[in-house]
C-alpha cells in the first residue's frame, strides 16, 4: 500500500483535485450562496493561475512533497509512530487529527506575525468568496506551510498513508468550505460540528477584523470551539457581509502579477491579531 501511495502520489491527488473541483463548482451554479461582485473570469484566472505556480515551485524545491518526507523518515526510524506498536489504522487516524490541529495552529500563526500576515493577505484579498478562493495562497505561504508540515511529519513519525490522506482531505475541504454554495440552515447547523462548513469558514474572510480573525480552521470544526476563536455567524449576515480586505478593493488588483507583488506592496491594515482591537469592528486600515 505504502509503495503503490509513493509511486502515484500525485495522480492519485490530482484525481481528487479536479473531481472535487467540479463537484463544488458545479453545486455553486445551481444553488449560489452570494451573488459575485467582481468578474468570476478574471478573478478564476488568477485563482486557478496561483495553483499551477504554486505546484511547480513545491515539486522544484520539495520533488517528494510530505508524502516523500514521510516515507524518507519511517526509513530513518524517526518519530513517535516508529516506536509505538499501535495498529496502523490508529496511526493514520491521529496523524489526520494532529496534522489538522497543526494547521489550524499555523493559520493563527498567520494572522498573528505581521510578516507572515503580509503573505496571507493574498488569500484575503479577494473580493468575492468561491471554490477558487480556497486555492490562493503565495508561493511563500505554501513553502511555509510545507516546511510546518515536514516538522510535525518528523516529531510523529506519520505513515505515509495518513500524510497522503490527509493532503487531499486538506486540499479538498479548502474548495468545499470555500465554495459559495447554499446549505439549509439545520443541516449547517448540524455539519458544522462534524466539518468546517462554507457558512462558518466566510465568516472568517469578512472585512471587520474581529470576524477575519476568528473560524481559522478548515478540516475540523473543534479547534475553533476549543481554542476561543468560533464566532458562528457574521454580523451583517451571509448575504450582506463584505468579503475582503478593507485597504484592497480594487477589483483591478485581481490579476496574478499583483497577487504575487501584494506583500511586498500592500499595506497590511489592522487585521494582525494583537495590533487590531478586538472591541474594534469597521476594520478601517
Amino acid at each position: 500500500m505504502t509503495e503503490f501511495v509513493t509511486a502515484h502520489e500525485a495522480t492519485i491527488r490530482m484525481a481528487f483535485f479536479v473531481g472535487i473541483f467540479l463537484a463544488v463548482a458545479l453545486v455553486e451554479l445551481i444553488a449560489p450562496r452570494r451573488v459575485l461582485t467582481t468578474s468570476k473570469t478574471s478573478r478564476w484566472v488568477g485563482n486557478i493561475g496561483i495553483v499551477f505556480i504554486n505546484t511547480i515551485v513545491l515539486r522544484f524545491l520539495f520533488p517528494a512533497g510530505a508524502v516523500g518526507i514521510s516515507v524518507w523518515i519511517g526509513h530513518q526510524g524517526w518519530g513517535i509512530f516508529n516506536h509505538l506498536q499501535w495498529p496502523s489504522w490508529l496511526e493514520v487516524v491521529l496523524t489526520i487529527i494532529i496534522l489538522d490541529f497543526v494547521i489550524y495552529m499555523q493559520h493563527v500563526m498567520f494572522h498573528a506575525i505581521p510578516v507572515l500576515w503580509r503573505l496571507h493577505m493574498m488569500h484575503h484579498a479577494d473580493l468575492d468568496y468561491d471554490l477558487t478562493t480556497g486555492t490562493r495562497f503565495h508561493p511563500l505561504e505554501i513553502i511555509i506551510s510545507l516546511g510546518i508540515k515536514a516538522g510535525a511529519i518528523t516529531v510523529l513519525g506519520a505513515p505515509p498513508v495518513g500524510v497522503i490522506i490527509f493532503e487531499i482531505i486538506l486540499n479538498g475541504m479548502a474548495m468545499f468550505n470555500h465554495g459559495n454554495f447554499l446549505i439549509p440552515l439545520g443541516i449547517d447547523r448540524f455539519l458544522r460540528l462534524l466539518v468546517v462548513t462554507p457558512d462558518m469558514h466566510r465568516v472568517h474572510h469578512s472585512v471587520f477584523p474581529n470576524e477575519t480573525n476568528t473560524n481559522f480552521g478548515f478540516n475540523l470544526p473543534w479547534w475553533d470551539r476549543l481554542c476561543g476563536t468560533y464566532k458562528p455567524q457574521p454580523a451583517k449576515g451571509h448575504e450582506q457581509m463584505t468579503i475582503g480586505l478593507n485597504q484592497f478593493r480594487d477589483p483591478v488588483r485581481l490579476t496574478l502579477p499583483w497577487m504575487i507583488a501584494l506583500p511586498f506592496m500592500g499595506k497590511p491594515g489592522s487585521y494582525a491579531i494583537g495590533k487590531r482591537g478586538d472591541k474594534r469592528s469597521n476594520g478601517q486600515a
